[in-house]
């Protein structure tokens, strides 16, 4: 199977903190869109769906176009917005969580998009699934990709004493995420409940070979970096194939297989089960370079690595693909502090730093990663968790102007 991308070296400066992947057509200035057009970027207007579903998505998502709309006009970059509705709010507004209109119009007119978060019920309600589970596999968004790295800062400390830079790359289409359950009673009438485990040897494959990509990748910028204490690139296989010898086992199996690749040899591939995987990551965060794991795993995994950096509002992702890059915060709808301007805007604005890079953009990417970097760093606005007082507005004030 050929991999699915081709790494390339990043621009002058740029800093480990997210995951450039650029098309084998790759040329400077260039775009492969996902209708399979070059085009040059300078001549062309990006279209971004905005989608900011419920909670708190409603106040971050404005931040990631101010953002947007804020970049240097030497980038050259020409941006145009569509609003687009997804979200428990919406389900019961309209019967669906995800309009058709949403679908193909992300599919048909957008390169990119910025998706806020979902307010899901706990419990089973007739007719809802959740919008952002659905979009993945109908744009077939196979990986997220979430790095996650120390943030130096003078108002905050980091939970961990050494500095961390890992990326957890999770398998987006399947596993117990693919929502097939059932109930029923047993024979002394007791209600079961049952779920579909599904892992597949051909997603298992492409998640493994993105996540060697970007170890390799990753490889590469601390090459030329040239830090005498750079570790090697690294992949971790994470599982419980010592009790779900089918599922698990399968991933486990082809995973090693893909990244058993000559491409991959100057990799180190290690394997953890998942409950020694978290003990080891909570207690050597540091080790670690590129977890890939399945859908529920790896979900796990990204939310819990977040505390070790110091809060979820810090922390980006993209879900990437065959096409349209969609970029997402990993924090949820935090119902909580919905409507006190108070949401942290900061793992929004490096989600577009993400998204940016997965459209073949590092320079934009990196303008955008070096401002928010500056605005922590001297501490001056900072959102409540992170022990701060700044309102989401002021935050994305200090950010822009860093610009």
């Amino acid at each position: 199977m050929a991999p699915i991308a081709e790494t390339v070296q990043p621009c002058a400066g740029s800093s480990p903190t997210g995951i450039i992947f650029f098309s084998a057509s790759h040329s400077k200035g260039a775009l492969v869109s996902q209708r399979g057009l070059i085009v040059d970027m300078a001549s062309r207007t990006l279209r971004i769906a905005l989608i900011p579903g419920d909670g708190i998505g409603r106040e971050v998502i404005p931040a990631g176009r101010r953002i947007l709309e804020s970049l240097p006009s030497s980038l050259g970059l020409n941006f145009s917005f569509v609003d687009l509705d997804a979200g428990f709010d919406c389900f019961k507004r309209t019967g669906t969580a995800l309009p058709d209109k949403t679908v193909e119009t992300l599919q048909k007119e957008c390169d990119g998009a910025l998706f806020g978060a979902v307010s899901s019920p706990t419990t089973k309600v007739q007719g809802y699934t959740s919008p952002i589970v659905a979009l993945r596999k109908k744009l077939s968004l196979y990986a997220n990709v979430r790095p996650c790295k120390t943030t130096l800062s003078s108002a905050f400390q980091s939970p961990v004493p050494h500095p961390i830079d890992m990326v957890i790359v999770r398998e987006n289409t399947e596993d117990l995420y693919v929502k097939e359950e059932r109930t029923y009673s047993d024979s002394e009438g007791g209600e079961i409940a049952e779920a579909i485990k599904r892992i597949s040897s051909k997603a298992s494959w492409r998640i493994a070979n993105i996540a060697g990509e970007i170890a390799l990748r990753r490889q590469r910028m601390r090459d030329q970096q040239g830090s005498p204490k750079r570790k090697q690139g690294m992949v971790t296989i994470t599982h419980k194939s010592n009790v779900l010898s089918q599922t698990d086992g399968l991933f486990r199996s082809t995973a090693r297989e893909c990244l058993s690749q000559p491409q991959f040899s100057s990799l180190k591939i290690e394997e953890q089960i998942v409950d020694s995987m978290v003990y080891k990551l909570f207690l050597q965060p540091q080790y670690y370079d590129v977890i890939v794991a399945p859908n529920l795993y790896g979900d796990l995994l990204s939310d819990g690595a977040a505390a070790l950096v110091g809060s979820l509002g810090l922390v980006p992702s993209a879900n990437v693909g065959e096409g349209i890059i969609i970029g997402e915060p990993c924090h949820g709808s935090a119902p909580d502090i919905e409507g006190k301007g108070i949401a942290n805007p900061i793992a929004t604005i490096r989600s577009v730093g993400v998204m940016l890079e997965f459209l073949d953009l590092p320079e934009a990417a990196q303008v955008v990663y070096n401002a928010v970097d500056a605005s922590l760093q001297e501490g001056k606005f900072v959102s409540p968790d992170l022990g701060g007082q700044a309102t989401t507005k002021e935050v994305v004030d200090d950010v822009v102007k860093r610009l």
